[in-house]
């Protein structure tokens, strides 16, 4: 099975239109235009029946105290942990392919809606959930995509892994709010094929350039 996306290539820079933040000179970062990208998959395997997908940065900081804090930096010696920008599953195996902005074309604050999502899929809450529990302004559950903003004082670029799963089943047994270490969880033993492709993405400056 393959996938690829027209809007970026696979180890590539992610453009700013697909991300939650884009970089701004006077205030770090302001919120950006946060559009899925596009994707596409071929030579999937006989008997698929349904598509999981996800989205994760394995970058992110697993200690948030030095996080976006003037006068300090992220090290890339910290441990790093996984960040889920978008769960998606129940796509039918009919589906060969997702619309740039088909499934966010915003940011949402507190969140868009679920988990109901075009082509009858479902979608999970990813951990911007988490990241906004505690600010009143933006708290809620973020179901959908959501693109990235690492931390714009990280030391290291942050990679972005979108990996589709050929199920051989309809539907996964998941109900109510569920997550991506859930549908990691859910797909044991019925994964027929998986694909993925990355990007990168940073804030910081000094990395940027």
């Amino acid at each position: 099975m393959k996938l690829t996306s027209s809007s970026f290539a696979d180890g590539q820079k992610i453009p700013g239109e697909f991300s939650f933040c884009i970089a701004d000179p006077a205030h770090h970062v302001c919120l950006g235009k946060n559009l899925n990208p596009q994707l596409a998959w071929s030579d999937v395997p006989a008997g698929t029946r349904s598509f999981a997908l996800l989205c994760h940065d394995p970058d992110v900081p697993s200690q948030g105290d030095d996080v976006n804090q003037e006068g300090r930096t992220v090290p890339a010696s910290l441990p790093r942990v996984d960040f889920f920008h978008w769960v998606l599953i129940d796509l039918p195996a009919a589906v060969d392919g997702i619309k740039e902005g088909e499934f966010s074309k915003e940011v949402s604050p507190r969140g868009k809606p679920g988990p109901q999502a075009p082509h009858g899929s479902r979608q999970g809450i990813n951990n911007y959930t988490d990241w906004f529990a505690g600010d009143n302004d933006m708290r809620g559950d973020y179901y959908g995509y959501d693109g990235p903003c690492p931390p714009w004082n990280d030391e290291i670029v942050h990679h972005y892994v979108f990996t589709l799963y050929a199920l051989d089943i309809e539907s996964l047994p998941l109900e109510g709010k569920f997550g991506g270490p859930e549908v990691r969880a859910a797909i044991a033993g019925h994964v027929l094929a998986e694909a993925s492709l990355s990007g990168t993405y940073t804030l910081n400056p000094s990395l940027s350039a």
